[in-house]
């Protein structure tokens, strides 16, 4: 390797000299016909066979010197130009290879090399940066994943190994199945919000557009979760205009409404409030959905559209924080728009805009 990139140096130096060798042979050659000439005829002078010869040997070896210093010249200016600043993009370039996304190139000087290598040095440093950010992203992910499936995991391998019992009851054993099945459930649960997740932010997942009534589906995901408000005494409060229509994929937007929904549910105690507004103008159809539950910290609302996030961790066994992941996606989709606003011990409201049309 060694051997063939030394003769490929030397190579390159001969066709650069070659190069500069008719270059410079070709301009001495006009230059020096035409002093002669001019001279020849302002001063009256017979140009003899001899004093020709002597000149082309002059000229000859003036344009070997010229050629060779100017190959000299050229071959340094490439080393502290071109040569220097590849080095430093290719070394860059392999610490990337190797898995340090860390890496970053200085900007150099724009008086020893031309300046648009500095736009490829502001590219490769923003590559980087933005390798660096899905590498993070990526062993996150991972990490979480991992973590969130030994959960429901341990639950099954500990409850099965309890019904090997011999001597349970079949009160017990109808408990201990209950458990295995609702760690089935949210194991499963998860796969499939990961897969949908992921279909999303890969945008294998097109809306298809339809022209419908977004009152009527809210009132229909709100009619969902019936039993539950029942059960726990929630009260329910519904401010929705009629015949809103948007022109939207109503499957992706009721993973909107659904999540939405089972979040207020989840976080709000017995006896509190849950609050259904929906109101249009030209433009957009905003949809709120309100509810009196623990709420959120600031700290904890800048983090709430992550992956696996959780900010209480206190309902942690009822969700596995990809829940607000898929809404913000399905929003960003439908080129809409989200908010929150929420207080601890106060409730929290989630506003989602909708174009119409």
């Amino acid at each position: 390797m060694k051997k063939a990139g030394v003769g490929h140096k030397i190579l390159q130096g001969i066709y650069h000299y070659f190069l500069f060798f008719l270059l410079t042979a070709f301009l001495v050659t006009c230059t020096t016909m035409l002093f002669v000439s001019v001279l020849s005829d302002s001063l009256e002078i017979e140009l003899t066979g001899d004093n020709l010869e002597t000149a082309a040997k002059l000229t000859f070896l003036n344009v070997l010197l010229l050629s060779s210093l100017f190959t000299i010249f050229d071959a340094v200016r490439r080393k502290f130009t071109t040569q220097k600043v590849t080095k430093h993009i290719t070394s860059a370039a392999k610490e990337i290879v190797k898995g340090d996304f860390d890496v970053r190139i200085a900007p150099i000087s724009s008086f020893s090399a031309d300046d648009n290598y500095n736009v490829i040095i502001d590219c490769f440093n923003t590559m980087a940066s933005e390798l660096a950010s899905v590498e993070t992203l990526r062993t996150d992910f991972v990490a979480n994943v991992s973590h969130e499936m030994k959960t429901p995991l341990s639950v099954m391998q500990n409850y099965a190994t309890l019904l090997q019992s011999p001597d349970i009851t079949d009160e017990k054993r109808l408990e201990y199945a209950k458990a295995i099945t609702d760690a089935t459930r949210r194991l499963t649960d998860m796969m499939t919000n990961i897969l949908k997740l992921n279909r999303l932010e890969n945008q294998q997942i097109y809306p298809h557009c339809e022209t419908y009534d977004l009152g009527e589906q809210l009132c229909e995901c709100l009619l969902q979760y019936e039993n539950i408000w029942e059960i726990r005494g929630i009260e329910i409060d519904t401010d929705i205009e009629e015949n809103v229509l948007i022109s939207a994929d109503s499957e992706l937007l009721s993973l909107v409404w659904s999540n939405l929904f089972s979040n207020a549910f989840k976080f709000t105690e017995s006896g509190g409030k849950v609050k259904v507004s929906l109101w249009a103008d030209e433009t957009f159809a905003s949809v709120s959905v309100s509810d009196t539950g623990c709420g959120i910290s600031p700290e904890v609302g800048a983090h709430i559209f992550e992956k696996f996030y959780q900010g209480d961790t206190s309902h942690a066994m009822q969700g596995n924080g990809l829940g607000l992941a898929l809404v913000k996606r399905v929003v960003d989709i439908m080129q809409g728009e989200i908010s929150v606003e929420s207080a601890p011990g106060v409730g929290t409201t989630f506003t989602v805009k909708i174009r119409r049309m």
